[in-house]
This record gives structure tokens, C-alpha cells and sequence, in this order.
């Protein structure tokens, strides 16, 4: 065997090693969500930029101003494709101009049931969810998961218990049983009590307000993601919302949502980032949406969360979905 051809021979089974090696790590850190999240979207990475780097969108840029403009809701139109399912789009105004939208679902409990459901191998997006479940009329993200797609907070699933079972929850809970649907202010109950009786709930954080009608997201952040949040109105309804874009830090949510004509008395928030997906459908109303932004920001250093296949749509292991009774 010629030298040349042994050296081949031996670079190919150093690159066989490396990437059975890798393998077996990627394996032991996140299972088959990390396989699946690297076929998907070959994995996810930050890059570094400037607040007005063209990467970001119109409305991040906007978020990064110093001071970070005023917004108002804009005009609210609800419409009902069903008795006790109603939808409307909240525009967010700053000085008349719209910077961000919120998708809203508006949901009688009587009506239609919630459903949590969990799918750890990371191979199932908007899309998998919608025909997986065909009776869902609406599919959301739901709350955190760990870094193999299982839950990471308490979690009741069709009266399956997932998550940690030690957790010290201070923030919120959605819960839902066989008749009702409900968000618990956590500061007044532990999580254990709360779901007593509950056959779908999840744990998850912050709560945006408490059941005191306060803003309960003390901490000033310039996190922007899109962002999904559940709540409950005045009249006992469960209302669902989602961003369009990333112009919200969750404190300025928080104080947008307080201050909207949703009368929420309480709210929720969920996981939020490129998993914030959506889908509307029944009685000829539909509506997908696929979210796609999210960053951290330190000062003016702002990163950017990026994956290589840009046009791929993100697996959502964690979802609350709502379905007719």
C-alpha cells in the first residue's frame, strides 16, 4: 500500500472516530432532540451584532432605541367562527405606526377543552402538530423544556404527570381539568396544590399579572423574542396571544398587556423565541404562523440567534392546543 493511500486510509478513519464520537455526545447531552434539531435546522448558534445591524427586524431595531418609544393598542375587532371561539389581531402602535401585532384566540372553557402534550424527540413542528392532531382547532408553544425536549417545569399531560416533581414555582400554572381552565398566581399556592385535580397544567414563567391585577415582571430586560403568553379575562375566558414580531422584552409585555383593552386579570407567559408558533383552524377560519426571532442584549451588544437551514421550521416539544368538547 502506497504511502499516499495509507494516509487516506487513516484520515478517513480519524473522521469515522471524530464523528461517532460526536455523536455519542450529542446523544448523551439532548438524545433525539439533538439529533432531530441538527437535521431540521442544522442546529442553532448566536452571532454578534449592533442594535440597527439589517439582520434584525424593523421592529427589534425599534426596540433598541434609547428610549425604547411608547406603544398604544390599536383598534380591536373580534370575530367568532364558532360560539365561545373568537379571534382578532391587537395592533401595537408607536406614533401611529405599527411595530408589532398580537394574535389573539378568545375561548370559552365551557365550549372547548386544553390539552398539553409533549413530543421530546424534536421532530415535530407546526406543521407534524396540525396533522397529528386533527381536531385541535388551536396549537400553540407551551411552556420551557430541557435540552432533550422533555418538560422542564411540572406538567400534567392527559393526566400523565412529566417534569420535575422537586420544583420550587413562584410565578404562574396554567391548569385545566375535565369542565374549566384556569391561571393560578403561584405566590399564594404551591404547584402541588394547584394541579390537584387537573388533568392537563404546566408550570411555566413569568407571570405577567398576578391575580392582584400587577405587573409582576420586575426585572428590566432588553430580551426580545416572539412571544406567546395565556390568560384569563374578566368574564372567565381563556385568551391565547402570540407576537408577530420581537418587540417586547417581557417587562414591556407585561405593562402593554395590563394596560390593553383585554381585560386580563391574569396572564401567563410561555416559552417564546422561534418555537412561538401558531394555528387557527375551524369552521373555515385558519390562520399559521411561524415564528422566527430572538435575542439577547448586553449594552449595544446585541446577539442574534441564527440556524443554517433559514427557511426551516423549529420542532415545538412543548403545546397547548384547544379542542371542541
Amino acid at each position: 500500500m502506497s504511502v499516499v493511500r495509507k494516509l487516506l486510509y487513516g484520515i478517513a478513519a480519524a473522521l469515522v472516530i471524530a464523528i461517532v464520537i460526536g455523536a455519542g455526545w450529542l446523544w448523551q447531552i439532548a438524545g433525539a432532540y439533538g439529533f432531530n434539531s441538527i437535521l431540521r435546522r442544522g442546529g442553532t448558534y448566536w452571532i454578534t451584532v449592533k442594535p440597527d445591524d439589517e439582520r434584525l427586524s424593523a421592529s427589534m431595531q425599534l426596540a433598541l432605541k434609547s428610549p425604547v418609544p411608547t406603544v398604544q393598542p390599536g383598534p380591536l375587532v373580534w370575530q367568532q367562527p364558532e360560539p365561545g371561539f373568537e379571534v382578532a389581531e391587537l395592533p401595537v402602535l408607536a406614533d401611529g405606526r405599527e411595530v408589532d401585532r398580537i394574535f389573539l384566540s378568545r375561548i370559552d372553557p365551557a365550549r372547548f377543552r386544553f390539552v398539553v402534550h409533549n413530543a421530546p424527540k424534536g421532530d415535530t413542528g407546526i406543521d407534524e402538530w396540525e396533522h397529528a392532531l386533527p381536531k385541535a382547532v388551536l396549537i400553540v408553544n407551551g411552556s420551557y423544556y430541557d435540552t432533550h425536549g422533555r418538560p422542564d417545569t411540572p406538567f400534567i399531560g392527559e393526566g400523565v404527570a412529566l417534569g420535575p416533581q422537586q420544583y420550587d414555582a413562584k410565578a404562574g400554572a396554567f391548569i385545566a381539568d375535565a369542565n374549566s381552565a384556569d391561571i393560578r398566581d403561584l405566590t399564594h399556592q404551591d404547584w402541588q396544590s394547584a394541579f390537584a385535580g387537573a388533568t392537563n397544567s404546566m408550570v411555566s414563567y413569568p407571570l405577567l399579572i398576578g391575580d392582584d391585577g400587577q405587573t409582576h415582571v420586575n426585572v428590566k430586560s432588553r430580551w426580545l423574542a416572539n412571544r406567546t403568553f395565556v390568560a384569563k379575562d374578566g368574564a372567565g375566558r381563556i385568551v391565547i396571544g402570540t407576537t408577530k414580531e420581537a418587540f417586547f422584552s417581557l417587562d414591556r409585555l407585561a405593562d402593554f398587556l395590563k394596560a390593553s383593552p383585554l381585560d386580563l386579570k391574569i396572564a401567563l407567559n410561555l416559552d417564546g423565541g422561534p418555537i412561538a408558533c401558531r394555528s387557527v383552524r375551524l369552521n373555515g377560519y385558519s390562520q399559521k404562523f411561524y415564528a422566527r426571532w430572538e435575542a439577547q442584549v448586553d449594552d449595544d451588544n446585541v446577539k442574534l440567534l441564527r440556524w443554517p437551514i433559514s427557511q426551516a421550521t423549529w420542532a415545538m416539544p412543548m403545546v397547548l392546543t384547544v379542542e371542541p368538547r
